[in-house]
């Protein structure tokens, strides 16, 4: 509880939380002079709100060595370690990790029935956000605002780019949801989060090809997909 009210009180700052999202999209590592140009504010004040941020351990810093002498830079990234808020405490970890592991358990039809399960949700998550009943009504555009207003607010921060001549749509995610659960079951979690994307396209197009370009946890910034959005 007291971590938890250290939090709270911590992102209850409006400039404080605003950096925090910045750092979650745009998922690498800021300087104090970075966060103080894009806030303009003060490099000082810049300096403690990611001080405020490293404290509850939402953030962390490191300093590098520039080979040029002087005082080294302090690089600051999001931290690793997860923030939860829960009155009174609830393990939803816990429980996502039981679930997948009985999927594991199960083998090809439990990994068969978590890819199912995971589509359903996405286009589950589309069909919740939209206010539009119909979809046949809304051009490319409008569809793909839905869909970067749901995957923002599902905490993944795509960014999207259409390709009218190919009738494609090439996006990347700056921030993966599911990160807590890929360290044990990388490709399973992966797997499902494809299935995930490919249900919140569908809920809006029809016959979707969708293919990953790249992977973050694969060595890359982040996770990019191209979405083939006419398919016969």
């Amino acid at each position: 509880m007291e971590q938890t009210l250290k939090v709270t009180n911590v992102l209850s700052d409006p400039t404080r939380f605003n950096i925090y999202q910045y750092m979650i999209k745009h998922h690498r590592e800021v300087t104090v002079a970075d966060i103080a140009k894009e806030f303009e504010i003060h490099p000082n004040v810049a300096r403690l709100h990611l001080s405020k941020l490293e404290d509850i351990h939402m953030v962390e810093s490191y300093s590098e060595k520039t080979g040029r002498g002087g005082r080294p830079s302090r690089l600051y990234r999001l931290s690793d370690e997860v923030i939860e808020l829960h009155f009174p405490h609830r393990d939803y970890k816990l429980l996502s990790s039981i679930a997948l592991e009985s999927f594991v358990e199960l083998g090809v039809p439990g990994r068969q029935a978590l890819y199912q399960t995971g589509y359903k949700y996405g286009a589950k998550m589309v069909d919740q956000y939209q206010r539009n009943p119909s979809s046949a009504d809304l051009t490319t555009e409008q569809k793909l605002s839905i869909l970067e207003d749901a995957g923002t607010m599902l905490g993944m921060y795509p960014e999207f780019q259409y390709n009218e001549t190919a009738d494609s749509v090439s996006f990347q995610i700056n921030n993966c949801p599911f990160k807590e659960m890929v360290s044990k079951n990388h490709t399973m979690v992966c797997r499902m989060h494809h299935s995930f994307l490919k249900g919140m396209f569908e809920a809006l197009f029809d016959n979707v090809e969708l293919t990953e370009t790249e992977n973050m946890f694969s060595g890359c910034e982040n996770c990019t997909y191209v979405a083939k959005l006419s398919v016969v």
